[in-house]
């Protein structure tokens, strides 16, 4: 699905158990010089967000998202 930094894009893995559910988040971009996938940040988040729902991020962290992109 579309990351939340412009031009991202953002995977989920189901990880954990039914008792203590997690999913495993990656932001990347495609790069075209050099050809290749540029790993942005990769996270766990703790429960499980709802279908097509973005996880909460916090704002600073999303600062730093940002920063890294430009």
């Amino acid at each position: 699905e579309e990351g939340i930094a412009e031009g991202t894009i953002a995977v989920m893995q189901i990880t954990g158990t039914k008792k203590h559910p997690t999913e495993a988040w990656m932001m990347y971009v495609i790069m075209r010089k050099p050809k290749g996938i540029k790993i942005i940040s990769a996270w766990r988040y703790p429960g499980r967000t709802p279908k097509d729902a973005r996880p909460v991020i916090p704002e600073d962290a999303l600062e730093e998202l940002y920063k890294l992109i430009k």
